[in-house]
């Protein structure tokens, strides 16, 4: 007989994984290592990419970008491979456990990033071509506006189409839907200061 806790067992350690995989604290520790400082306190607050290249540099933040990345990618793939391609509830709870992990890591007080990089990890780790839509979208808005936040909302906004578009599985389509709403909710501040066109650009003196 199937003892429901040992079934469990295994899909409870990959979503820890998973979190402490997103956790895993690359901005500020650039911030740190480079500079001294701490990402927390300074610019937006937020320890990714964005804010690690207005307070650190160019190199630093394209690491921490990567890095980001690989965590929610890493995620998916651990799920994948632990408890297979078709288990998409699981696979969706890995990702959204990385997402968390980034968003709230526990070795900073809760205080992390805004989960666009991260997010796009895990979505080239589920359904690869909207995860590149995403990023296609995400150029092309900041290509024309210089604006990260307005590119990462675009993205978030435009991810639950995608799926759909994509005839994605069900449980993914849900998780466009909440990761989308978290980036949103994430950039609540971007978006007030965008509303009152008071959001920086890259490369505009702050």
């Amino acid at each position: 007989m199937n003892d429901p806790l040992t079934n469990l067992a295994l899909p409870a350690l990959v979503l820890l994984a998973a979190y402490l995989l997103g956790s895993i604290p690359s901005g500020y520790l650039a911030g740190r290592w480079c500079a001294g400082i701490d990402l927390r306190t300074l610019g937006s607050g937020s320890t990714g990419a964005t804010n690690v290249l207005r307070q650190v540099g160019k190199g630093p933040a394209l690491v921490v970008f990567l890095v980001d990345v690989l965590k929610g990618t890493a995620a998916v793939l651990l799920a994948k491979a632990l408890l297979g391609a078709d288990a998409h509830g699981w696979l969706v709870a890995a990702g959204l456990g990385a997402l968390a992990g980034h968003s709230w890591p526990l070795w900073l007080g809760g205080k992390g990033g805004k989960a666009v990089a991260t997010g796009l990890g895990m979505l080239l780790g589920l359904v690869p071509a909207v995860g590149l839509a995403c990023l296609g979208i995400f150029l092309a808005l900041f290509s024309i506006s210089r604006i990260v936040s307005l590119a990462s909302l675009g993205a978030a906004f435009s991810l639950p189409l995608l799926m759909l578009a994509a005839g994605a599985p069900a449980a993914y389509l849900a998780l466009g839907l909440l990761a989308g709403l978290l980036v949103i909710w994430r950039h609540r501040s971007n978006l007030q200061r965008l509303l009152a066109g008071t959001e920086p650009r890259i490369g505009s003196k702050t």
